[in-house]
């Protein structure tokens, strides 16, 4: 089963939400609505919160996760992601906070209370370490991610576009009968 309670928590999903059958959702988790979780995705909200935006895609392989409260961190970190986010396959998130209109490139992971602002883009196998923030408007890269360069016009458009492909795709889905709702 893909949708799981957790203690007395259960994800609670928008409106035309498509989650893949092999992929599992537990705990203090919202989907927003035409957001859609593909296959074998983990998202884990078992000991703080996860909350996703409107039109995100959360694409094969990725785990999410938060860090607990506790003496070493006392208000844990939840995960936070906006609005028209592509996270790409095999990506890792870890209680950090993600703006709108993100692009994740494959195989990223992005750390606990990392800040990620508006119109970013990560590229592929990006590594963001603890606590750092990434300014909107610019391309980050590498392990450790840094500042490349500036976006393109183009490149703000490709946002909605991939949001809209990734609703389209998900209503597909959804049409043939391919979701754990």
């Amino acid at each position: 089963m893909a949708i799981r309670t957790y203690q007395q928590f259960t994800p609670q999903l928008g409106a035309r939400v498509f989650v893949d059958p092999s992929a599992v959702v537990l705990g203090d988790v919202e989907i927003s609505d035409d957001s859609s979780v593909w296959p074998l995705v983990v998202i884990r909200g078992d000991m703080h919160s996860i909350r996703i935006g409107e039109r995100t895609s959360v694409q094969d392989g990725c785990v999410l996760h938060i860090t607990h409260a506790g003496p070493f961190n006392p208000n844990g970190y939840p995960l936070s992601i906006g609005d028209d986010v592509t996270i790409a396959h095999k990506v890792t998130l870890h209680g950090c906070s993600i703006g709108n209109r993100v692009l994740i490139g494959m195989g990223s992971i992005v750390m606990d209370g990392v800040v990620i602002e508006d119109e970013v883009v990560l590229g592929a196998g990006s590594l963001v370490p603890p606590g750092k923030r990434l300014v909107g408007g610019f391309l980050y890269m590498g392990s450790p991610a840094k500042q490349a360069r500036p976006l393109s016009d183009k490149e703000r458009s490709y946002f909605r576009y991939s949001a809209d492909n990734y609703v389209r795709l998900k209503d597909q889905h959804l049409m043939e009968g391919y979701s754990s709702r």
